[in-house]
């Protein structure tokens, strides 16, 4: 094939749906990408999409096609993400991703980063999926739980992530304080909204706590923290976060079964960049004083 335009207006035609999706990520006119998908069909001799009024559905040779773009966009983007790391300045973006309860304890970090080097684009990614760094999606990720086993990975041992049971003064007022596990059955929790989620101390409360008693459920940690703060029940939340909290009181003595290590994650090809390295050393030294 010797037209990777046409098979990368292919590419984000089925990945859009429209021409005018396409066209509007390719920065081009709707006429080029009709014109690129025409000429590439032409040329391979089958149809790749099927005209409908609401867009453009690929067909099986549409979709074989798709695999291929995706997996060569993959690598581009993998390249990319790799040559943006590499130089000895300490500049351009830096992509840090890691669970969302530490953006109170990251924010600080990576703003003062970025005041030592002003030249340096701060991206901070949290959520629940993993960022692929073997893609270049991130340049270094803070990971919990088990050690991270993804192949080409440097994985270094950070902190600890210190989990409590806390509820708030209105609840306590409310409904008192449980009295040991056995109590639990007479109380309200707060807890995530996964049955399954790998957090220790969800597995914990699953099983010390009737289903029953889970009675406000999120899958974002803030509303969790939210709902405990307003006194919806008893939840977990990380120690140091609950400390900034005076109206929160600890129900439960602190069980070391809750907690879990923080892993600090960087992919081989970037680990000894100068910007990784610099930011890596930036950060161990800036959370010495995170209480473990």
């Amino acid at each position: 094939m010797d037209n990777w335009d046409e098979i990368k207006t292919a590419f984000q035609v089925a990945r859009m749906g429209t021409v005018s999706g396409a066209a509007d990520v390719l920065g081009v006119h709707h006429a080029t990408v009709i014109r690129h998908i025409d000429a590439l069909e032409g040329r391979l001799g089958v149809k790749l999409f099927q005209r409908h009024a609401r867009g453009y559905t690929a067909t099986e040779a549409g979709r074989d096609l798709l695999r291929v773009a995706q997996a060569t966009d993959d690598q581009f983007n993998q390249l990319a993400g790799r040559i943006k790391g590499r130089g000895n300045e300490v500049s351009g973006d830096l992509v840090v991703t890691s669970l969302i309860d530490l953006a109170p304890r990251m924010a600080p970090i990576l703003v003062a980063f970025q005041e030592a080097y002003p030249d340096v684009v701060v991206r901070y990614l949290t959520g629940e999926r993993l960022f692929r760094l073997e893609y270049g999606e991130a340049h270094v990720a803070i990971r919990a739980g088990t050690v991270p086993a993804q192949p080409d990975n440097v994985v270094q041992t950070f902190h600890t992530h210190r989990m409590g049971l806390y509820a708030s003064a209105r609840y306590i007022e409310k409904h008192g304080k449980p009295d040991g596990v056995d109590s639990f059955k007479d109380h309200r929790f707060v807890a995530h909204d996964a049955d399954d989620s790998r957090a220790p101390f969800e597995k914990w409360l699953r099983q010390h706590a009737p289903v029953s008693t889970l009675v406000f459920r999120s899958t974002d940690t803030r509303a969790l923290r939210a709902a405990i703060i307003a006194g919806a029940g008893i939840g977990f939340l990380p120690v140091f976060e609950a400390q900034a909290h005076p109206e929160l009181q600890e129900v439960h003595p602190e069980q070391e079964v809750w907690s879990g290590p923080l892993w600090l994650v960087t992919h081989v090809d970037l680990h000894r960049t100068t910007k990784v390295q610099t930011f890596l050393n930036f950060l161990k030294a800036a959370a010495k004083d995170w209480d473990t």
